[in-house]
């Protein structure tokens, strides 16, 4: 008699959740304000507010786009919140800082949106390997949003996992 081989992973009823589907799937563009600046220096503000004024803002219709200044200058506050409202209209979201900030940004606001009732006293695991880039900060946020309601909470692969927690009896 051969033994049926029962696929014990598949029948269980542990659910894998991978953090690659919380990445943005809109295109990240960076709005640098070094060329703005007079010699990459200074910003003057009259220069500033007519280049905000001149500025195709369409460009960045549908898209996030993050801030910054490549150099090192000092920028106030303002000029980040100038640019944010000529951006309003058009991106979807402006925010100060690298491209890899706003990308860990975009992967905690889709975790946030993430629905929790089908993980309702289940076992969750966490897929560990990932050929997409997930942030430290995903894995947290991910954490966070589950403890609440899961039953259990595991990291890796399904036939190899970290235990991370276990709802008390």
């Amino acid at each position: 008699m051969t033994e049926k081989i029962i696929n014990r992973v598949a029948s269980s009823q542990l659910i894998t959740l991978e953090l690659k589907t919380f990445r943005s799937k809109q295109e990240i563009i960076v709005f640098d304000i070094k060329n703005w600046l007079f010699k990459e220096q200074i910003l003057k503000e009259k220069e500033f507010r007519l280049n905000i004024k001149k500025h195709d803002w369409s460009l960045y219709t549908n898209k996030n786009v993050a801030i910054n200044c490549s150099v090192d200058a000092i920028i106030p506050n303002w000029a980040y919140m100038l640019i944010s409202i000529a951006l309003n209209p058009h991106a979807n979201l402006s925010y100060v800082g690298t491209t890899n900030q706003l990308e860990e940004l975009l992967f905690i606001i889709n975790i946030q949106e993430l629905e929790l009732s089908s993980f309702s006293n289940k076992k969750v695991l966490i897929k560990g390997c990932s050929e997409t880039y997930i942030p430290s900060s995903a894995y947290v946020s991910i954490t966070n949003k589950l403890l609440p309601v899961v039953q259990s909470l595991m990291f890796g692969e399904a036939c190899s996992n970290v235990p991370l927690f276990k709802k008390p009896k």
